[in-house]
């Protein structure tokens, strides 16, 4: 199931990734040219491009900002772009292309389609840019250089295990009754979330102490749209009324905080009793629906940080440095492993939500 993942590195090895990333990258900058040409650096007032896809959810709409100010704050000039649809990557195409011809030194993809920009990553190449994939890992393409994101195969397993555990509080005992979600077929980083996931939940289905009440196991069944809410409220209607005109439902897994509210949303349209159901992002009304008792959790994947070692990367690449990395080994887009960043994801429920968001002055006011 997970070809996008090379995982069975223990605990220890990754901390000594992180210590030697920096020499490792160094030694493999002749495989791809990568380091070679950062190391000759580039003005501070250069053009930095920033290609992001639709505003889906409030963590894009919080990252445009953050790079547009963020970048000026480093001197440099901000090119931040959104795809205008999240059911095509033409938009997202033709903005890096421009990117590409107004000279930009680095290009931060957000990618809309992970395989559909090889084309536009390897112009961005050959121009002499640099491409960090934000996020979402690009495929198919030798153009990518970077890669920084959260670490989202462990964010799928903390929702898998986030819905075990949500079910045991209400109900000690099983089996239980769930169904799955999983994000758009276009995003990359769905079948990572669904994989990670599954590495938890796929033992006790097998064991029988988990069922899939519709039996749609698989992440071509499971899958979202464009992350659309209306379209996983439309599952949900459906699979409420094949499936649970008399059984219980107890847990839904749910990939993000869009598509767990609209789930809630068909539950209680139907008069069903409102089950465990994971999410992502900590988008505010989620952390609202956390702390009055109806989503159950979510993942806190601080966008303030993930943009901010991101820029990080482009003010090492301006000082003609190799940027940090820790991991080498996990992220193969088809082509090759791109040197990563990866930070760490956090489960967010009721119990630990003010301690979770002490720090954020949007979020922290709703746990009180």
């Amino acid at each position: 199931m997970r070809n996008i993942l090379v995982r069975g590195v223990a605990a220890a090895a990754v901390a000594l990734l992180t210590l030697t990333a920096c020499s490792q990258r160094s030694q493999d900058a002749g495989a791809d040219g990568a380091s070679a040409e950062a190391a000759k650096g580039f003005p501070a007032n250069s053009v930095i491009g920033v290609a992001l896809p639709a505003k889906t959810s409030e963590n894009w709409v919080l990252a445009g900002d953050l790079f547009t100010n963020g970048l000026k704050e480093a001197g440099f000039q901000s090119d931040v772009q959104y795809a205008g649809s999240s059911t095509t990557v033409a938009d997202q195409q033709s903005q890096i292309q421009a990117m590409v011809t107004k000279g930009a030194k680095v290009i931060v993809i957000g990618a809309t389609d992970a395989a559909q920009l090889s084309t536009q990553v390897e112009a961005a190449k050959a121009a002499g840019a640099v491409v960090i994939a934000y996020d979402r890992l690009i495929k198919n393409t030798e153009g990518v250089d970077y890669y920084v994101a959260y670490d989202n195969y462990k964010v799928g397993q903390l929702q898998g295990q986030a819905l075990l555990d949500g079910m045991k509080e209400k109900k000690p005992e099983g089996p239980y009754t769930i169904e799955l979600f999983s994000g758009s077929p276009d995003d990359n980083n769905s079948a990572v979330f669904f994989d990670g996931a599954m590495s938890v939940l796929k033992p006790a289905i097998d064991k029988g102490d988990v069922v899939v009440g519709s039996g749609q196991t698989d992440i071509k069944q499971t899958a979202t749209d464009g992350w659309k809410a209306e379209n996983a409220q439309r599952r949900m209607d459906s699979l409420l009324t094949s499936t649970y005109t008399s059984k219980t439902l107890d847990g839904v897994l749910s990939p993000n905080d869009t598509l767990a509210r609209a789930i809630l949303t068909s539950v209680k349209g139907a008069g069903k009793p409102v089950p465990v159901v994971t999410g992502q992002d900590s988008e505010v009304e989620s952390v609202k629906s956390i702390v009055a008792g109806e989503q159950y959790s979510t993942i806190n994947k601080d966008t303030r940080n993930l943009v901010k070692q991101t820029i990080q990367m482009v003010k090492d690449l301006q000082a003609g440095k190799d940027p940090q990395i820790n991991d080498t080994k996990s992220y193969n887009n088809g082509v090759k492993v791109v040197p990563a960043y990866l930070l760490e994801p956090q489960i967010v429920t009721k119990e630990n939500a003010a301690e979770a968001y002490a720090d954020d002055p949007n979020l922290a006011p709703l746990t009180k």
